[in-house]
């Protein structure tokens, strides 16, 4: 069904003015414009909405039925718009992103504070998902936009640099190498490693660095969540290797973290989201403040978190 607004429109002009000439300079229109609204409206109605003479205008019968329903429908609309208008202004809305896990622990929060206290009748939903999950859930329009480990995403969704995290090794207080101030990975060779799993994003990151560097680790272990390798190594089985955003001290007081290097590694964290798309006006907030945050991150205006910190890169 379409609806002629400006039909519409044409008739409440006329009804309420009684008089073609006024009605079209109201709406800026020329009478011969007027007229053709109208007909067509009544055209589309099939009835008669206005008889005119040589001497007067009226309203038939239906006309002056249909008269406050025009006004209320047209008034209705233009609150409408008038809302969704503001609405966009303000950024007024509610957000929906995706993220890995350890972005929602430890990088969001900070972003996430200035956020609501910029815009604090604004909602945010995070969906916490693996990396594969994070790229779908944007595909598939369940979140706006997400933030993820770089690598082979769909054609179909555009990236922006945003971080970078170094992987780190995390061990119990009271392991060997839990007093260095750093450890090389060839340093790693005798001891119970956990590694990331095969299904983990971080995997290929790591391999490929070590591989150019023709280093080979001997893993006894492998998890595809950081959480598990942090769970373990807390109860000393073993060391692993981690992203340092995976790493929350506070809740695991007994671990050390130690950086890695010879190489240093690290993980590229990026924006992601359909090619072309318009993000809601609450979301566009939100994606230009984490772009604003890791720009000042990079200038070093802002402070890093602890162990295997990120370093923000341009986009």
């Amino acid at each position: 069904m379409k609806i002629d607004t400006l039909g519409v429109q044409a008739f409440i002009a006329i009804a309420m003015r009684r008089n073609f000439r006024r009605a079209a300079v109201e709406l800026h229109i020329t009478q011969t414009a007027l007229s053709r609204r109208l007909q067509t409206l009544e055209a589309y109605l099939g009835v008669k909405l206005i008889e005119r003479t040589t001497r007067s205008v009226e309203l038939t019968r239906t006309g002056a039925d249909f008269l406050p329903r025009a006004q209320r429908l047209l008034g209705e609309l233009e609150t409408s718009l008038t809302d969704i208008r503001e609405t966009g202004k303000a950024m007024r809305g509610s957000a929906t992103i995706a993220c890995v896990p350890s972005i929602g622990a430890r990088y969001l929060p900070r972003v996430i504070q200035q956020y609501s206290a910029a815009y604090p009748e604004n909602r945010i939903t995070i969906h916490d998902h693996s990396s594969f999950g994070v790229a779908e859930a944007v595909l598939r329009r369940e979140a706006e936009f997400g933030i993820n480990v770089t690598g082979s995403h769909d054609a179909g969704l555009a990236s922006v640099p945003l971080a970078r995290d170094r992987f780190v090794l995390i061990c119990r207080g009271d392991h060997p190498l839990a007093a260095r101030r750093r450890v090389s990975w060839a340093q790693l060779q005798p001891h119970l490693l956990i590694f990331p799993g095969s299904l983990s994003a971080n995997r290929p990151v790591l391999e490929l660095a070590l591989t150019a560097e023709r280093l080979r680790l001997r893993t006894y272990y492998e998890v595809q969540h950081s959480s598990t390798a942090l769970g373990l190594v807390a109860e000393g089985v073993g060391v692993a290797v981690v992203p340092g955003l995976a790493v929350q001290k506070e809740a695991y007081p007994k671990i050390r973290v130690v950086p890695l290097v010879e190489p240093a590694v690290a993980r590229s964290l990026v924006l992601i989201a359909p090619r072309n798309a318009h993000l809601s006006p609450a979301a566009r907030a939100l994606y230009d403040m984490l772009v604003q945050h890791a720009r000042t991150r990079e200038r070093g205006g802002g402070a890093g978190p602890p162990e295997g910190g990120v370093r923000a890169t341009p986009s």
